[in-house]
């Protein structure tokens, strides 16, 4: 494999890493800087009061950006990686080589977009960014970041060049990221790569300086993000918004003159357009995603692949597909033999293929999606039939959904002739993916309602809370209690759907989804129990509970105390900041009552 960095002008020789390459940068910095930024010096002294160092801002939203190229004695190869100190081992960067191409049997000609997933290799030291972390708490679930994969965004332009011994030119533009922000990162590419693919790497280097100097991705707040002249309106969810509702559109101000983009979404897919050739069966793949059932997708591209995955475990939201999912993969990648073994099962994935050879490999999956050419927006497909599973022998077969599998619940056939209607009618396919979204969203919601209920009934009482005591345990959760409960207050409550809804919610419980939903929720109230007994604590008059216990008793209570401090500024505990206020005062009170000695001891130990 090739691996081809830039000369000491590239990003990466910047600041600590090149001296020289940052006077040059600085002299040639007004060639660079995007319409409507501030100068580059400027920028950096902003970036600096804030405490970031040089490549804190890129590495906020990216972890590199690669050029793959075809190399006639190796193959794919990495170009360049900016910035060059980004680390990659070498089996990431085989498998970003691999999945930045399409296989040869795609016959992509021109440009094409698509993303990848892939597993960050073992040992490899997690980057900590504090001020990150901060966010992650008020992003909703299915967007949070997941330390073991990153993701790539590929933009890649195959065209004909007599100059070439191949007679083509093949390259990509990958952007690595931890953010699954589908739809923004596709329209970040879409403004650089073609640009890039004409200027190469000097304007590469301009742009990834533009990212250099963006806001952080915090939720809820309005970014305006310029990169190379254009300048991009996103706003990135938090868990307070209500689901299914898009704010960017509200805030959206006729001032805003110089914002060349919008974007209504950070994450999303076309859904109406992924699901289209197999709309008839949405709620039975609906279903398949929700119980984490191995799941294959067969397209004839990456595009195509991609965005069907990427839609399909989108279709649960707001819940989180807590399984592994590939938009895109290939028999090169590092985790070919595990995923398709006949040695055992196979495992609770959702993958995305385009080469034939992985019709005959993956034959013993129960569920095959086999689709044609995605159609652009207008034109519908043909809708496919639920076929068995022994019909599909090649990826030359016909498309369809290829399962033995039998829906728990009745198809809402008013969701279907509302869809119907629409493709007669040539209503867009915008609104086509409203009306399926907002459909997707009650279905869930409708199942996910009488778990939350349940699942809050396990809080213990907050009178049974005691500042003297450590905070109460969860009850735990019993699946045949919990079925009780569905006979009144089950999701005929708020759904028309009938069928079997106690079989779907006994297969849940047992599903990769479950347990990663009922985690989550468990450690929400584990921390709201904790934060409940920092708010008892507070309450009591602890000055006055020293002065009937001993000085050892009361050195104790300091370090408990302090632990306390930290566990909640470590977890992000859900703690008023006046609690945390009182409780510091408490803390300064009853180490000033005591002898001078270990005044000076607790006060160096831990934080006040």
């Amino acid at each position: 494999m090739a691996l081809r960095g830039l000369a000491g002008s590239g990003p990466g020789s910047r600041g600590p890493l090149g001296q020289a390459g940052a006077a040059d940068e600085e002299r040639e910095a007004p060639a660079v800087v995007a319409a409507g930024d501030a100068p580059e010096d400027v920028e950096e002294d902003e970036g600096r009061s804030r405490g970031l160092l040089r490549w804190d801002g890129f590495s906020a939203w990216l972890h590199c950006v690669c050029v793959v190229g075809f190399d006639l004695e190796l193959g794919q190869a990495v170009e360049v990686i900016y910035p060059q100190h980004s680390k990659l081992t070498d089996k990431e960067k085989t498998n970003i080589c691999y999945l930045s191409f399409p296989d040869s049997n795609s016959g992509c000609l021109g440009d094409t977009q698509f993303c990848f997933r892939f597993r960050q290799s073992s040992g490899r030291r997690v980057s900590l960014h504090c001020l990150l972390d901060q966010f992650e708490k008020d992003l909703p679930v299915y967007l949070k970041k997941d330390p073991a994969y990153f993701y790539g965004y590929v933009y890649f332009r195959q065209v004909r060049d007599k100059t070439l011994k191949r007679g083509y030119f093949q390259k990509s533009l990958v952007l690595i990221s931890k953010l699954p922000y589908i739809h923004f990162f596709h329209t970040v590419l879409k403004q650089i790569a073609p640009e890039y693919f004409e200027r190469n790497e000097p304007y590469l280097e301009a742009a990834c300086n533009d990212v250099d100097r963006w806001p952080a991705p915090m939720p809820g707040k309005t970014l305006h993000l310029p990169i190379m002249g254009v300048v991009m309106k996103v706003r990135i969810p938090t868990c307070h918004d209500k689901p299914g509702t898009t704010q960017i559109v509200q805030l959206t101000q006729q001032g805003d003159t110089h914002i060349s983009v919008i974007l209504p979404t950070v994450h999303e897919v076309d859904l109406f357009r992924c699901f289209c050739p197999v709309f008839l069966h949405s709620q039975m793949l609906w279903e398949l995603v929700l119980l984490g059932e191995p799941l294959v997708v067969m397209a004839p591209s990456p595009s195509e692949s991609s965005e069907t995955v990427l839609a399909l475990v989108n279709c649960i939201s707001p819940l989180k597909y807590f399984s592994d999912f590939r938009p895109y993969f290939t028999i090169h990648d590092s985790e070919f033999k595990e995923y398709t073994t006949r040695t055992q099962a196979p495992p609770s994935v959702i993958l995305g293929v385009t080469n034939p050879f992985f019709a005959k490999t993956l034959q013993h999956w129960p569920h095959i999606i086999r689709i044609g050419d995605l159609k652009p927006a207008g034109e519908i497909p043909k809708q496919v039939k639920v076929k068995k599973l022994k019909n599909l022998k090649t990826l030359d077969s016909k498309p369809g959904v290829y399962t033995s599998y039998k829906p728990y619940l009745n198809r809402d056939e008013e969701i279907m002739k509302q869809l119907q209607k629409g493709v007669q009618q040539k209503r867009p396919s915008e609104a086509q993916s409203v009306i399926l979204r907002r459909y997707f969203l009650e279905l869930t919601q409708s199942f996910i309602i009488p778990l939350e209920r349940y699942v809050a009934s396990l809080m213990p009482l907050q009178k049974s809370i005691s500042p003297w005591k450590s905070p109460p345990q969860l009850r735990q959760f019993l699946p045949e209690e919990f079925m009780k409960t569905l006979e009144k207050t089950g999701p005929q409550l708020t759904s028309r759907i009938k069928g079997d809804w106690i079989g779907l919610y006994r297969h849940f419980l047992k599903s990769p989804n479950f347990d990663g939903w009922f985690k989550t929720r468990r450690k929400e109230m584990t921390q709201k129990l904790e934060a409940l007994h920092l708010e008892a604590l507070c309450e009591e008059d602890l000055l006055h509970w020293t002065q009937k216990h001993t000085e050892v008793e009361t050195v104790d209570l300091v370090l408990k105390l302090k632990n306390k401090l930290l566990q909640a500024d470590r977890e992000h505990l859900p703690v008023k900041p006046d609690t945390m206020e009182k409780l510091r005062t408490h803390i300064d009170a009853i180490i000033l009552a005591l002898p001078e000695d270990l005044q000076g001891i607790l006060l160096k130990t831990g934080m006040t």
